[in-house]
């Protein structure tokens, strides 16, 4: 069960921009599996994509189209259409071509995204034959359907959204996302959607998302695998009755970023919480680093040890296995003497070592719990990052022993 992730909350309708859901059978009949967003004409699109080189199908074309002004984005589950080659991107271009024709739009103004099996050739006759179907469900309430209609084993569906003041004026911030698995995205979540009525310039949309993925999507791991479909789009469709946002150092700038910036890690967390066979939230904080990339280094050692993960789905304050971790994560020369590490405030070692008022009562008590914060203090400098993770279950190696069958 998903820890401490309940139904979703409101989501807002964001005006110019709505969403429909069809059922295609790609991987079982009846399923909803296809979801069409429609953007108003004139709004803005940013995006951010997976680093994987073996980058899906529709990936490629959503990299292609992006600045041609897209209106339309087209969502199917069951299928990733990756390691496909020239075979899969026909297959994704031909539903990009028939959603336009359906549209009256160029296809260059549709982006695909696809999340599901990865070598199997994207079923782009299933796909297309529910088009119809999808446009005629489109409303601007259907973010709760969408949500249901891009997960694969996701167990509930994801969403967030914020309503701002700018201007005086009412601005809506709403994102759903999709990934229980596979998940070190390296840029952004499998899948993920926020839109905005605000009116921003594509150029500090990007910022916003980047800034926003790497403070969120770029913050979770659950099994450090990088997937070769992740995508994250942001769109602002600038229905609100208000100036156009353009300036990074703006105080409406700040504001949006704010509420974006909470809505895409409120989803990022939500995907950490439905992590595949999870039972632990796990918060990993690294305090006192001399940079970044050192605390990030130290923070990702120890979310990807299978010893660590496996002891926290036992409940067992292993805390060896977390030096150890520290001790590999490859920051140059660190001093493990000014090393403490904590079990949310159970201080389990000091300068390198076991702390002397350290029981073993105490850190089982931390560990029995659904959701725990490992604390490591390098005592380096004054940076501090943190990442979010799961423990590794038996019904974690089941899920994927089982995801082709």
């Amino acid at each position: 069960m998903p820890v401490g992730l309940g139904p979703l909350p409101t989501l807002h309708p964001v005006p110019g921009f709505r969403l429909g859901i069809a059922c295609a059978g790609i991987k079982r009949a009846g399923r909803k599996d296809v979801v069409v967003m429609e953007a108003a004409e004139g709004a803005r699109m940013a995006g951010v994509f997976t680093r994987n080189a073996f980058c899906a199908a529709p990936v490629t074309l959503c990299k292609q189209h992006l600045p041609s002004g897209p209106r339309y984005l087209l969502v199917n589950t069951g299928n990733a259409n990756a390691g496909t080659g020239k075979p899969g991107m026909e297959a994704a271009l031909r539903t990009c071509e028939a959603l336009a024709g359906l549209t009256g739009v160029e296809p260059v103004r549709v982006l695909p995204f696809s999340t599901g099996v990865i070598g199997e050739l994207l079923p782009a006759d299933k796909i297309i034959a529910v088009l119809p179907q999808a446009l005629a469900d489109l409303a601007e309430g259907n973010w709760a359907q969408a949500a249901e209609g891009i997960m694969t084993t996701d167990t509930l569906p994801k969403g967030a959204s914020r309503q701002i003041s700018l201007g005086g004026r009412t601005v809506t911030v709403t994102g759903i996302s999709k990934g229980a698995g596979m998940i070190r995205p390296n840029m952004a979540t499998m899948l993920g959607y926020v839109a905005t009525d605000a009116r921003v310039t594509q150029p500090v949309l990007q910022h916003m998302l980047r800034q926003a993925a790497d403070l969120s999507f770029n913050r979770i791991t659950i099994d450090g695998d990088t997937s070769t479909n992740d995508s994250c789009i942001l769109i602002a469709t600038g229905q609100a009755q208000m100036d156009e946002i353009n300036d990074l150092t703006s105080p409406e700038y700040a504001q949006l970023a704010r509420a974006v910036n909470e809505v895409m890690l409120e989803l990022a967390q939500a995907i950490v919480r439905d992590g595949e066979g999870a039972t632990k939230f796990v918060t990993v904080r690294v305090n006192g680093g001399a940079n970044r990339d050192e605390c990030l280094d130290v923070a990702y050692a120890v979310a990807h040890s299978p010893l660590i993960k496996t002891a926290l789905f036992a409940s067992d304050p292993n805390w060896g296995r977390i030096l150890a971790a520290v001790g590999y994560a490859g920051v140059p020369d660190l001093d493990v003497e000014r090393i403490d590490v904590y079990l949310d405030d159970v201080c389990i070692t000091r300068n390198g070592g076991r702390a002397p008022e350290y029981t073993e009562e105490q850190g089982a008590r931390v560990m029995a719990q659904e959701e725990i914060t490992i604390r490591i203090e390098l005592g380096r400098g004054n940076v501090s990052e943190t990442i979010w993770t799961t423990d590794l279950s038996h019904e974690y190696v089941r899920i994927n022993a089982e995801y082709r069958t």
